[in-house]
């Protein structure tokens, strides 16, 4: 009886255990196929192929128009050079034009000094011919020096000889004066006209250098307008890198959603070979500041902030050390505060610039001028003019760039003058 019944239980137990070991094996299986997937892992490769062959067309299209980002980059540079020779051209013109600006005035004064010395020589011939023709009329009048009264109430033969000697003599210093008075009268006429030849030659050169300038000036505007238009397309080149960066960022995205679809399919496939070859398969995985500053410039607008921006010449984001003020060429530029001219030259970024140190800490910086009339050491005082506004240097048009350095350091030239 005690036999049965361990029989019977040892039964039970049996059966319990196959019923458990069923209900895991459905339990491991379930999951794997509520979740099987709709497509094989060969149709999705198909749009996995797909996909990476429009990522790689991208990655064509940045890489070409990168290849043009550099070409453009390199006319941008060529352009940038030409204008550089031209604003230096330019430069030695006005110095020309201002050098001979000055002669001319010296030679109008040196002519109006001729000029008043030949007025002064033919008033003075004047007075002596007046004074020799009232000598001559008082001779006629006078009996004592007329001729007939020599010859008639001469003493002797010898007194009348002395008597014409002497009328001979005074006739003859009265001529010979009024002969010097000419010949210098002609020689004062004769230099002023050799200045006035002169100051003529130096007006003609004075306006061949002005049509130099002009035709200069005018080339410098072609290579502004080349060189915004080369800027234009960089800028344009940057834009269609970034919006093919965007695609290729989101085709990335959509390429690891399909890798993951895929590599789910392919586990899934494996897990039924394996189940299909009797293996277990592998189910684990799942499928401001000191003094006061002025604005130092009658700026039109404000171009450009301090701090990081596209660059307008050289491309990419850069940082500003300062801001850009536009201005028609020409515009004076002002000494911000008191201080003492550290630098006054010329290179291809800055252009013609200058830069002030106000001995307190502070140092002003001022860029892209036509030209600079201060030079190295020079105390100057807030407000007076250092120079004039224009596009020198890697500039797309006329602005100042004023920027303001502390101990060293770039600072916001907004925090210190009002823009």
């Amino acid at each position: 009886m005690r036999k049965d019944k361990r029989k019977l239980f040892t039964a039970i137990l049996a059966g319990f255990m196959a019923l458990v070991m069923l209900l895991g094996l459905v339990a491991m299986i379930a999951p794997v196929v509520s979740a099987a997937p709709t497509e094989s892992s060969s149709e999705i490769k198909k749009d996995l192929d797909v996909l990476k062959e429009k990522q790689q067309q991208i990655l064509d299209e940045i890489s070409g128009l990168e290849s043009q980002i550099s070409a453009n980059m390199d006319d941008m540079e060529e352009v940038v050079l030409k204008k550089n020779l031209i604003d230096q051209e330019i430069f030695l013109l006005t110095e020309q034009v201002t050098n001979i600006n000055a002669q001319i005035t010296a030679y109008s004064a040196l002519i109006a000094d001729k000029q008043q010395q030949f007025e002064e020589a033919q008033a003075e011939l004047e007075d002596m011919k007046q004074r020799n023709k009232y000598r001559l009329r008082a001779m006629e009048k006078n009996t004592f020096t007329s001729y007939w009264s020599v010859v008639f109430q001469a003493d002797s033969f010898l007194d009348m000889l002395d008597r014409i000697k002497m009328i001979q003599e005074i006739q003859a210093a009265d001529r010979a004066m009024i002969a010097e008075f000419r010949a210098a009268s002609d020689a004062v006429a004769a230099a002023k006209k050799e200045l006035e030849a002169e100051k003529a030659s130096m007006e003609q050169t004075r306006q061949e250098l002005a049509d130099a300038q002009l035709d200069l000036e005018g080339k410098r505007e072609e290579a502004d307008a080349i060189l915004t238009e080369l800027v234009a397309k960089g800028q344009a080149y940057e834009e269609l890198v970034e919006d093919a960066e965007s695609r290729k960022h989101e085709l990335s995205q959509e390429i690891d959603q399909v890798q993951d679809r895929y590599d789910e399919a392919k586990r899934y496939e494996q897990l039924l070979q394996n189940q299909h070859q009797g293996g277990s398969g592998n189910t684990s995985g799942n499928i401001t500041p000191s003094g006061t500053w002025l604005v130092p410039i009658n700026y039109t607008y404000f171009s450009s902030p301090y701090g990081n921006r596209w660059h307008p010449v050289y491309g990419g984001y850069r940082f500003h050390y300062g801001v850009d003020l536009a201005a028609p060429q020409g515009t004076p530029i002002y000494a911000s505060r008191s201080g003492r001219v550290t630098n006054a030259s010329y290179n291809s970024s800055a252009g013609y610039h200058v830069n002030i140190d106000h001995g307190d800490g502070y140092t002003s910086v001022y860029m892209h001028m036509t030209h600079y009339i201060v030079s190295y050491g020079q105390q100057v005082t807030a407000g007076q003019i250092i120079g004039y506004c224009g596009s020198t240097g890697a500039s797309t048009g006329p602005h100042l760039h004023f920027g303001i350095y502390l101990n060293g350091s770039s600072v916001n030239p907004a925090l210190y003058i009002p823009i």
